[in-house]
């Protein structure tokens, strides 16, 4: 499968039946074990995000990217603390549904600033580029130009999270314990940790600080960048 067939299957997975399954495990109504998992785990990476963000103390003062943003889980509280948010999505109806939780949350439509757009396709220039499990569709190649060009759009850092490549995950990825059930439909590529960093590096940017999210079906590395 070409890197084209994987964006096209992520499109049309998350809006459709990855859609439903999504917004429940970001929500917060009733869900199975593993899903509860997965939720806590990926609320335990935007909290380490908002926890590195609100330390400067300057969220009012920053423009924010958030690529790939899903239903708004870290571009809602970051717009509730000041910041200017630019949420993006490849699904038409997690964007939709982004725009319906930060209304009833924040009472109005103007920020965050939500669209439909793929990562290749963004443009503009923002204080902090974000982008939170993605890279995880995308094999290695293609991950490197989606970093890239990322980080061409950061006027001063840039947050990854990404599914490591290391020996026990990768086994737990061959065996089919990776992604439970109907999580599937999408193919997961982990990544080398060093690979990332390189390309963050080759693009002017050094690594400051760095964490891991793991759970029993949740794994993600969290990597801060800034331009040097």
């Amino acid at each position: 499968m070409n890197a084209a067939d994987d964006k096209t299957i992520v499109r049309e997975y998350f809006n459709s039946t990855g859609f439903d399954r999504w917004k429940r495990i970001y929500g917060d109504g009733e869900v199975n074990k593993v899903q509860l998992d997965i939720r806590n785990g990926h609320q335990q990476t935007v909290d380490t995000v908002l926890g590195w963000l609100k330390a400067d103390n300057n969220l009012p003062e920053l423009s924010i990217c958030d690529a790939g943003c899903g239903v708004g889980s870290l571009s809602i509280p970051l717009a509730v603390d000041g910041a200017k948010v630019y949420a993006t999505d490849i699904s038409e109806k997690m964007v939709e549904e982004g725009k319906d939780r930060a209304k009833q949350t924040l009472g109005n439509d103007e920020n965050p600033t939500f669209s439909v757009q793929d990562l290749e396709s963004l443009s503009g220039s923002y204080d902090t580029v974000i982008c939170l499990d993605v890279l995880i569709h995308y094999p290695q190649e293609k991950a490197d130009k989606m970093i890239s060009h990322l980080c061409s759009l950061a006027q001063s850092r840039i947050i990854l999270s990404f599914a490591p490549k290391t020996c026990a995950l990768s086994i737990l990825k061959k065996i089919g314990s990776f992604f439970p059930g109907p999580s599937k439909a999408t193919r997961a590529y982990l990544h080398r940790e060093a690979d990332v960093v390189k390309i963050l590096e080759s693009n002017g940017f050094s690594l400051q600080r760095k964490a891991m999210t793991k759970t029993r079906f949740y794994f993600s590395r969290l990597l801060e960048a800034t331009r040097k």
